[in-house]
């Protein structure tokens, strides 16, 4: 088995970009959701209500991130990294209600035209802490603006799987992975307690529960009812429908696209 692809989304909910190598840090990848779109009341926006928000794509570079729509990449957004305000707020994600940092008047601006409503953007400073629940976490693990935890891997052959069955064939970008490996059979990372990654070790902490997003189209921002609809009929568990595992990170700093993978 080996790493395929490394994935990270800088903006929650946002396009995401595909690495060769990734440094890892608790809270994820670095710069995986470090991002946030909030609305006036400091709720987090995502593609489950915004599905134009899959039409905005995130490039990185050394001092600041591009944002653009992907059929008028002309007007893109510059967004340095180190020029936010220093304006905390209290902005909720799920059950969490944690510190965000306010960035400029003009990029909140641009978004708020673009998605046509009232919005922010807001960063997660290291001071911020949004602490796993403690059934999961080892060390009082925190994790970023992420749904939940701080990695995502999926196999590609359980990709595979799910596209043997529907008539017409999803990418993996559906489900937003941070890592895709290779070599395995269908599901095999259901079975994983920890995994080794080059240097890396994680812990598989819990199966990732689904939602409506995985049926936006990410290229169209078009919403259907796949494959959300046939996943369902054979991997609910509990009344959830999973796909993929969330792990968080016991130790290492580095991992790269080719890496060995060996559950352990």
């Amino acid at each position: 088995m080996f790493l395929q692809d490394i994935y990270v989304y800088p903006i929650k909910s946002l396009g995401g970009i595909r690495l060769d190598a990734a440094k890892l840090e608790e809270k994820g990848i670095q710069f995986d959701r470090r991002w946030m779109l909030v609305d006036r009341e400091g709720v987090f926006l995502s593609q489950r209500t915004l599905t134009q928000m899959a039409l905005l794509q995130v490039q990185l570079f050394d001092d600041r991130m591009e944002v653009f729509e992907k059929f008028q990449s002309k007007n893109k957004l510059q967004i340095p990294f180190h020029t936010h305000s220093e304006n905390l707020i209290d902005v909720t994600i799920w059950e969490d209600t944690v510190k965000g940092q306010v960035v400029k008047k003009e990029i909140n601006d641009w978004f708020s035209e673009i998605l046509g409503l009232d919005c922010r953007l807001v960063l997660m400073p290291e001071s911020t802490k949004r602490r796993l629940k403690p059934k999961y976490a080892i060390h009082g693990e925190s994790v970023s603006f992420a749904d939940g935890m701080p990695y995502l891997i999926i196999g590609q052959s359980s990709l595979d799987d799910l596209n043997a069955k529907l008539r017409v064939p999803v990418p993996m970008d559906r489900f937003r992975p941070n890592l895709v490996f290779n070599g395995a059979a269908p599901f095999e990372e259901d079975s994983w307690g920890k995994v080794k990654i080059g240097e890396a070790v994680f812990k598989v902490t819990k199966p990732c529960a689904r939602c409506v997003m995985t049926t936006v189209d990410q290229e169209t921002g078009e919403k259907g009812k796949e494959p959300l609809k046939t996943l369902a009929a054979y991997r609910t568990v509990q009344n959830q429908v999973m796909f993929g595992q969330n792990m968080l990170l016991l130790e290492g700093s580095q991992i790269q696209v080719g890496d060995k993978i060996v559950p352990i």
